[in-house]
């Protein structure tokens, strides 16, 4: 009787521990990695559907990466309720539920890149607690304001590689908190007036790799945290003078592979010491109009990455030399 006793102490000391997320910390699903609260299940081709059963109730960090998964719901995260860290990179996902991170309530950073994501439902992204989200490479045509709750916390969006053509400005003037937007590699040719006006603590913006010919000159007066400013790689034919003005903290801004033969007197007035810039592969027109830019760059050499390629494309007799080499003479400066 007495080893019953203690026997059956022993069962209800089990039944009580399971009760806390520790219970299954050493489960994990077939195929899948588990360390700690940490999980990851990576090039599985064989794997088809989420890896509910299994999971370690204490999961925090949850990755599956490089499988044939083409749909989640929500009650799949119903098994982590723990989970603060989704990566779904590089599977085969569609589509996603408008419900999906409703029970997720601890959750901080969704990473979705390399997917066939395309029109995404009004509120799947409205969890309160949700940060970091990464929408690279998928196949999304349409930014979608509904897409996230009023009281958002996002800082860090991430909507490279899509297709998109236009970013409504009620769709940024939402997301009030965000330090870092990566809106690169789309097919944007314009950024809406005052797109940018609510995002006062915005420190990178990258808008590299789409067809921006020029910018209104007021499009980042409501950015002055701002300081890292990506813009190669567009059809840029001309700057306003007064397009950086109000960005005191710009440390790194990037205008290689443009279409500019000239950049206007005073854009880059201001910057320190640190200020890193890159001009190449533009067709510089070396005439009387390109004095400012060699006077700045023969002032701040040092700012300047790749300045052996900030080359004249014109005119004939000057074509192909480096910017900073030209004389005053060459460029029919007097004094």
């Amino acid at each position: 009787m007495q080893w019953f006793k203690m026997n059956l102490k022993l069962l209800l000391l089990l039944i009580t521990l399971c009760a806390v997320p520790q219970c299954d910390v050493h489960a994990c699903p077939h195929q899948c990695s588990c360390s700690g609260d940490k999980v990851e299940c990576a090039g599985v081709s064989t794997m088809m559907t989420f890896p509910v059963y299994g999971l370690p109730r204490n999961t925090s960090e949850l990755s599956i990466l490089s499988t044939q998964i083409s749909s989640i719901e929500a009650s799949h995260l119903n098994a982590v309720p723990y989970l603060t860290r989704l990566q779904l990179y590089r599977n085969k996902l569609d589509k996603l539920p408008s419900n999906l991170l409703h029970n997720a309530s601890r959750l901080n950073s969704l990473d979705l890149t390399g997917n066939q994501l395309g029109h995404l439902p009004p509120g799947v992204f409205s969890q309160k607690s949700l940060q970091n989200l990464v929408l690279k490479n998928n196949h999304i045509d349409q930014a979608d304001v509904e897409w996230f709750a009023d009281n958002n916390s996002l800082i860090w969006l991430d909507v490279s590689g899509n297709r998109l053509s236009e970013v409504p400005a009620a769709f940024l003037q939402k997301l009030k908190h965000l330090e870092h937007l990566d809106l690169s590699d789309n097919n944007l040719q314009e950024l809406q007036p005052d797109a940018l006006k609510n995002l006062h603590h915005l420190e990178i913006l990258n808008l590299a790799g789409n067809k921006f010919t020029t910018l209104t000159p007021t499009a980042f007066n409501h950015n002055p945290k701002l300081s890292r400013l990506f813009l190669q790689e567009n059809h840029l034919r001309e700057l306003p003078p007064s397009l950086f003005s109000g960005l005191p903290r710009l440390q790194m801004l990037l205008l290689n592979q443009n279409r500019l033969q000239h950049i206007p007197q005073g854009l880059l007035d201001g910057r320190n010491s640190s200020f890193i810039l890159t001009l190449a592969t533009n067709p510089w027109l070396c005439d009387e109009k390109i004095e400012y830019l060699w006077r700045w760059i023969n002032e701040h050499h040092h700012n300047v990455f790749y300045l052996e390629e900030v080359t004249c494309n014109g005119p004939e007799d000057l074509k192909d030399r480096q910017v900073v080499s030209l004389t005053k003479s060459e460029l029919g400066v007097l004094k």
